[in-house]
């Protein structure tokens, strides 16, 4: 598999099971990018959804995407600290199109004093029924949660001290 290049700009992919194409962000630079992890980052990047509708996001994130994990996490800066998205999803590709996986609904918020919720559970069961996920796919996407929450736990990753705002230094290299 291909890596983009760091200090260069991708779009980022998101898609259902079924093939269909759900979010598109545009611009994302990548502060690394390897086979196995790409960090990336992006502030006030205009976001198409699948139905047309697109909007612009607020604060700067550092986006962190693993080809071996069944998720990946957006570290989101804001005033009263760092909020995290943590989307469960297919491991990510990398074409020369753009970075991409599969959006799997379930999400784990996770709030700078490192408390968690997990979202979006209606709208899997939902999804999963329409789109006939197969048994191990949902055994495969409750354990990688609870992977995840180890990792929120035990601070490592990009949950780890300093992890952001390491990468949101390096991003403002690139963005003057």
């Amino acid at each position: 598999m291909a890596a983009p290049k760091s200090g260069s700009k991708i779009q980022i992919h998101s898609y259902k099971h079924n093939g269909s194409l759900h979010r598109v962000w545009e611009n994302s630079i990548v502060l690394k990018g390897t086979e196995t992890v790409v960090i990336g980052a992006n502030d006030k990047t205009e976001v198409r959804e699948s139905d047309g509708r697109t909007w612009t996001t607020r604060e700067p994130a550092i986006c962190y995407f693993h080809s071996k994990h069944w998720f990946n996490i957006i570290g989101m800066l804001r005033n009263d600290g760092i909020y995290y998205y943590c989307n469960i999803s297919s491991p990510f590709v990398y074409d020369e199109e753009a970075l991409k996986y599969i959006d799997y609904d379930l999400d784990l918020k996770v709030y700078p004093d490192m408390t968690f919720d997990i979202l979006d559970e209606d709208e899997y069961e939902l999804h999963k029924k329409q789109m006939n996920y197969p048994v191990v796919l949902d055994r495969i996407l409750y354990n990688n949660i609870e992977y995840l929450q180890r990792w929120v736990m035990q601070r490592k990753g990009p949950f780890s001290p300093g992890f952001i705002d390491q990468w949101y230094e390096r991003f403002l290299t690139y963005r003057w």
